[in-house]
C-alpha cells in the first residue's frame, strides 16, 4: 500500500505531508493507548489509598479504639440499656446554637485559650470515671483544630472512659444530612 500526499496548510505555508494507511494509524493509535494505560497503571497501583474514618490517623492523639462512629454512636444513645455518656461539643457557639446532639454541653471551641480555659475548668469537677464523647464538626475533621487539643487536656486530666466521635466531613452533612437528632439553642 503507499501512502498517500495530503497538503495542509500550516502558518500560512503550504505543506505537504505522508498521509499513512488507515490501518496503520489505527495500529498507531492503539499502540499508543496502550502505552499510555501501562505507563498510568503502576501509579494507580502503587497509589496510597485514603485514610478510612475507622482508621487511626498517625496525628490523632487517641487509640482507633476510643474513636466512634456516628452510626455506632446512635445506636449507643439508642439502647437505654446501657450506660449514658456526657457529650461535649468542643467546636464553634454558633454551630452549638444552631444544632448540636441533644443532651450535649458546650464547653469550646478549644482553639482559642478561654475556650480553652472553659472545658478544662469544667471537667475538673466531673470524676475521671464519667463516660466521655467529645465531637466537634466544625471542618474536615483531619483538618479540624479543635478536637485534638481538647482530646490531650481531658486525657492528660486522667479521663479514662474518653471518646471522640469521627465526623469525618463536619456536623451537618455526617450527622443533620443523616437524619440523625439535633437539638438547637443553647
Amino acid at each position: 500500500m503507499d501512502p498517500q500526499v495530503h497538503a495542509v496548510w500550516y502558518r500560512g505555508i503550504l505543506r505537504r505531508t505522508l498521509l499513512a494507511p488507515a490501518r496503520s494509524r489505527f495500529q498507531t493509535l492503539f499502540s499508543v493507548s496502550v502505552l499510555a494505560a501501562l505507563f498510568a497503571a503502576p501509579a494507580a497501583l502503587v497509589s496510597v489509598p485514603a485514610i478510612r474514618e475507622d482508621q487511626k490517623r498517625s496525628s490523632d492523639p487517641w487509640p482507633s479504639a476510643q474513636a466512634l462512629k456516628p452510626d455506632d454512636f446512635i445506636r449507643e444513645i439508642s439502647d437505654q440499656s446501657g450506660a449514658s455518656s456526657t457529650v461535649i461539643c468542643v467546636g464553634f457557639h454558633t454551630l452549638f446554637a444552631g444544632g448540636h446532639i441533644p443532651g450535649a454541653s458546650f464547653h469550646g471551641s478549644t482553639s482559642p485559650q478561654q475556650g480553652f480555659a472553659d472545658l478544662k475548668k469544667w471537667a475538673d469537677g466531673l470524676p475521671r470515671s464519667v463516660n466521655l464523647v467529645i465531637y466537634c464538626g466544625c471542618c474536615p475533621f483531619d483538618k479540624c483544630p479543635n478536637i485534638r487539643p481538647a482530646y490531650t487536656a481531658l486525657s492528660n486530666m486522667g479521663f479514662k472512659k474518653l471518646r471522640v466521635l469521627v465526623l469525618p466531613t463536619n456536623f451537618a452533612t455526617d450527622w443533620v444530612d443523616k437524619g440523625y437528632p439535633i437539638q438547637k439553642g443553647m
